[in-house]
């Protein structure tokens, strides 16, 4: 079978699907492996040492979409203006898609609904359940590792103060306070390198198991105020509250939000709507020159002013909707999300081919289209609803 490697047509996407590294894996399993002139370059890997590894470089991603049995991208099928064609357009009835596809968001819906016709069977990146088994193959934890390493240095470079305690020949300035809410990969990882940056930490989860993580890391636990029989649901995952837990979740915390020097937000749930937590008036009520890093802007956000994509000065608090963190930091987000991608390909392959168990945990998860249907669960309910 063969293999495309695309390059990222998203505006400022400087992550690429595969490294030489993972392309003389999948030479080594029996692919072959077309890969885009320049596909590497935003993440710093070259044409020429893909061309070591063994790939076969196309000069016309046309080419690749018409050759490969199996593409895999980073993100999920746009339009492309350079060829004045959708990439869906380009691909094939029986082509794998490997990618992430979101597709329970309303945005994606009529591109998902266009690969059902077209025949694509569409696996999704991230619909890999959280199963020890399934570890290597999570993209999705790996890129909430790098945002949350990020969003908080993004923070820290908005910021108009230290965040370390400093001792000087003038006095001693006090260390920043950081809150992060949602202790799920990004928040650890958020709180983590806030503590090493040395701030003081706090932290926000509805879920016990996950607030205990976080004074694992040396956080204050900020008690949401909400029992944990309505907080956890499938999986150990959020629940989607009612309103009236909403409210008494933001009551609960805005005290402690409005002393904060910075607030990481990842917070979410999964298909649904992020929970607001942050309404404009504990915006208004936060330190003037105090930050809002919002990593879940692409369910709606927990900022309630959070512009997506924009970073925005409100009421004299940065708010950063910047939607593809990991992107920001391509070399290791693609270093990553290449060992990944390589680690499900090898999972779901027999024999130089994929072969998909319909009745295996895994893809169950991830399968989107197949045979001319979508299939995946969350998509479907989002297009019902």
């Amino acid at each position: 079978m063969v293999i495309g490697i695309p390059k990222e047509i998203m505006h400022g996407e400087g992550r690429v699907s595969a490294i030489p590294e993972t392309v003389a894996k999948l030479k080594a399993d029996g692919y072959e492996v077309l890969v885009e002139n320049s596909a590497g370059d935003g993440a710093f890997f070259s044409d020429e040492e893909y061309a070591a590894a063994g790939a076969e470089m196309v000069a016309d991603v046309a080419n690749i979409y018409d050759r490969a049995d199996i593409i895999l991208k980073v993100k999920e099928p746009q339009f492309n203006e350079k060829k004045g064609v959708h990439e869906v357009d380009m691909m094939h009835s029986g082509q794998y898609l490997i990618t992430f596809i979101h597709p329970a968001s309303p945005v994606n819906h009529d591109m998902v609904k266009k690969m059902a016709e077209k025949g694509i069977i569409g696996l999704t990146l991230d619909g890999v359940p959280r199963i020890s088994r399934a570890q290597n193959l999570d993209a999705l934890t790996s890129m909430s590792t790098c945002a949350g390493y990020k969003g908080i240095l993004m923070a820290a470079n908005d910021l108009a103060k230290f965040i370390p305690q400093i001792f000087s020949a003038v006095g001693m300035i006090k260390p920043c306070n950081v809150m992060v809410i949602g202790t799920g990969v990004a928040g650890l990882q958020a709180l983590a390198t806030a503590k090493r940056l040395g701030a003081v930490t706090y932290a926000a989860d509805i879920r016990p198991a996950a607030a205990e993580q976080a004074t694992s890391l040396g956080a204050k636990i900020v008690d949401t105020g909400v029992p944990a029989e309505i907080a956890v649901g499938e999986g150990g995952y959020a629940n989607a509250l009612s309103e009236e837990w909403i409210l008494k979740e933001r009551e609960a915390l805005k005290d402690t939000i409005k002393e904060m020097d910075i607030v990481f937000c990842s917070a979410l749930v999964p298909s649904k709507l992020a929970p607001v937590i942050i309404t404009e008036e504990i915006v208004k009520s936060m330190k003037p020159g105090s930050v809002i890093v919002d990593i879940s802007i692409d369910q709606g956000g927990n900022c309630a002013i959070t512009e997506p994509g924009e970073t925005a000065v409100k009421h004299k608090v940065t708010i950063e909707g910047i939607k593809n963190i990991p992107g920001m930091l391509p070399t290791s987000s693609t270093w990553m999300f290449a060992q990944n991608i390589y680690n499900l390909v090898k999972y779901l392959s027999k024999d130089g081919a994929l072969a998909l168990d319909t009745n295996d945990e895994i893809v169950k998860g991830i399968l989107t289209t197949i045979n001319g249907e979508i299939v995946h669960k969350g998509a479907l309910e989002a297009m019902n609803a």
